[in-house]
């Protein structure tokens, strides 16, 4: 296999210690054309490759080349990230093919570029966009020296809750988690068999969301290229002890998770009186049966330390080590994420999550819901809830292995009652286990 060295600097953030910077480290897969300071513009008609899980991306693109004549896209469905499409993209470039563009889910893109599976396109002048996109969205996307994708769309947290239970109890939208406890326990003492929400202990994205608005910061990225690994920090112990409590005293349905056939009839029913997640939780929740004009969406309650919101889920677009087109690439998806056309033919044709850019969430979602008890929730809530995010957040490389060591420690929580507190301890030791094995430098934070 024929290795690309990534930058120095690059190196060093992501951490990959010093058999990585070695010819003989084969910690790539990437074969890609883009190992020269830039790939000249093509002289010429160029038709660019796009792969991707969103539906009906085809109208999007075709758009583009109604005003770029000499660009045409041509998109190829693939199974959402670890459903398949990932292993398609990875197994594609280590070939030397795959498209010019991918996409790429924001938490991934740290593993990518460990790979050398992504083109660094600052090279070509992605740096004079920033202005474009929010900024929480583009702090993912410029790791060190290098800017690996341009931002799809994202999911500030808010909740989303049944007034006609609220009213029942008497109680207004919590704006703290403290509040949210009180509320929650006056709902079970009144309307017994009626949950807060339900707590998936599968899930341990939820609680990195949960930590991330805390304050926390999982995986700190240090001068000497090596992580520290931080899940027992005041704002994790803060959250885990949180959660431990609401599923002690029966606030929260552990039964199922969210979205699925059970949460979709409780949600129904009146049995769950809210749901705290991201801002595309709202197409999922207008499938509950007979909801109509019975939600509202409030700002995500505060904990007393961190942010005013978190982020769940967001996808990027990604330019890949194998294209020979990365300056026209792009082009593209810079047009396709920051123009009010593009944007909204992608909320009408795929349904994306939050607008990655920084002034314009979609002329659909600026109007009022029926279905949302006539609120515009998208400008009254999720606009401030985007701009109030930890900045300070990173992910790593070994991202979904990290995220899967957590949420099997989470499981415990109900398997033999180990707490979360405990089990986000013990996950903190296997992790910086699972970087060294894979010969990265990592340690857990000093105590």
């Amino acid at each position: 296999m024929r290795t690309r060295l990534l930058p120095r600097r690059q190196v060093l953030e992501l951490g990959l210690g010093a058999a990585a910077l070695s010819l003989g480290g084969c910690a790539t897969t990437g074969t890609g054309v883009n190992t020269s300071p830039t790939v000249p513009a093509a002289k010429g008609k160029v038709t660019l490759t796009y792969w991707s899980w969103l539906k009906d991306l085809q109208k999007v693109a075709d758009l583009y080349s109604k005003v770029n004549p000499d660009v045409s896209v041509e998109v190829t469905w693939i199974p959402s990230s670890t459903q398949g499409g990932y292993q398609k993209l990875y197994s594609a470039l280590a070939a030397g093919a795959g498209p010019d563009i991918g996409q790429v889910e924001l938490r991934m893109i740290p593993e990518f570029i460990l790979a050398g599976d992504l083109t660094d396109i600052a090279r070509y002048g992605a740096r004079s966009d920033e202005s474009k996109f929010d900024k929480a969205a583009w702090s993912y996307v410029d790791i060190a020296d290098g800017v690996y994708a341009i931002p799809q769309d994202t999911g500030p947290v808010a909740t989303f809750y049944r007034t006609d239970v609220f009213e029942k109890v008497g109680a207004e939208p919590p704006t703290t988690w403290e509040e949210w406890a009180d509320t929650a326990r006056t709902i079970k003492g009144t309307l017994p068999g009626t949950y807060m929400d339900v707590f998936n202990v599968a899930d341990g994205n939820m609680m990195a969301t949960f930590c991330q608005q805390a304050g926390a910061n999982w995986f700190v990225p240090e001068d000497d290229g090596s992580w520290t690994i931080n899940l027992t920090d005041d704002a994790c112990r803060t959250v885990a002890s949180f959660w431990d409590e609401a599923i002690d005293d029966g606030l929260v349905n552990t039964a199922f998770g969210p979205f699925s056939s059970p949460w979709l009839s409780a949600m129904g029913d009146g049995t769950l009186a809210s749901h705290t997640n991201g801002s595309w939780a709202d197409a999922l929740i207008e499938a509950v049966p007979g909801g109509s004009g019975k939600f509202r969406v409030a700002p995500m309650p505060r904990w007393d330390i961190g942010y005013g919101s978190s982020y769940s889920g967001g996808s990027t677009a990604a330019v890949m080590a194998n294209s020979k087109h990365p300056k026209e690439a792009m082009d593209f998806v810079v047009w396709m994420h920051s123009t009010p056309e593009a944007l909204d033919a992608l909320i009408a044709n795929c349904g994306i999550g939050w607008s990655p850019a920084a002034d314009y969430v979609g002329a659909s979602r600026e109007k009022p819901s029926e279905f949302f008890s006539g609120q515009s929730y998208n400008t009254e809530v999720m606009v401030p809830m985007a701009k109030d995010q930890n900045l300070e957040w990173k992910w790593p490389p070994l991202c979904q292995q990290s995220i899967n060591i957590i949420a099997d420690g989470m499981r415990s929580k109900l398997t033999d009652g180990t707490t979360l507190v405990d089990s986000l301890a013990a996950s903190q030791k296997q992790i910086v286990e699972a970087f060294v094995r894979r010969g990265l430098r990592a340690q857990e934070v000093s105590a």
